[in-house]
């Protein structure tokens, strides 16, 4: 880890704000795994985003829009983060979400072939939908017009949108968590 956690005690009159509009936040939406030491600091991307409020807290808005305003079935919303994650080895976002989709019910195979970026064979159309939107993204160039038409009759305009900023924010997730060296809880 790069960034020291940062105490409740320890933050700074910038940062004091975020802290708690994040750790409100974390409480009502992102309960499935550890996101809070036992001193109170937080974990994760939340850590790295606190030691600079003014970005972090532009990355947090981002991300409370994409989570408290979502459309997308979330089963098509895991099946993409997790792509998006496993694409980029992120520890952190891997663990996170694999337990949302184990709370949700899904397999451990599929988790694992999701982990593997492997497409399972067991995806419904919406699923399969939001494994192709967000491999075509993670692997770089323009969103292949299939892909594009298609996520546009599966989930509407507004739906495809959504599924394209949430791919890139779990891409910048993605970079926080790996660039900061954020651990699982308990490794190391």
């Amino acid at each position: 880890m790069r960034l020291p956690l940062i105490a409740p005690a320890d933050l700074s009159d910038a940062q004091k704000p975020l802290y708690d509009d994040m750790k409100k936040g974390i409480a009502s939406n992102f309960n499935d795994f550890v996101t809070v030491a036992p001193d109170g600091a937080l974990m994760g991307p939340w850590n790295p985003w606190l030691h600079l409020p003014r970005v972090g807290g532009a990355v947090w808005e981002l991300t409370k829009a994409m989570s408290m305003e979502a459309t997308l079935p979330d089963s098509a919303r895991q099946v993409a983060i997790l792509v998006t994650g496993a694409h980029f080895d992120a520890a952190y976002e891997l663990y996170a979400h694999i337990a949302v989709a184990v709370r949700e019910g899904m397999s451990d195979v599929r988790l694992s072939e999701l982990c593997a970026n492997i497409k399972p064979a067991d995806l419904d159309h919406e699923e399969s939908v939001a494994y192709d939107v967000a491999f075509a993204l993670v692997n770089g160039g323009v969103l292949p017009e299939p892909c594009w038409q298609l996520a546009l009759k599966t989930f509407g305009e507004k739906g495809a949108m959504e599924l394209v900023y949430l791919v890139g924010l779990y891409c910048l997730v993605s970079m926080t968590l790996n660039g900061f060296n954020v651990p699982v809880p308990g490794a190391g």
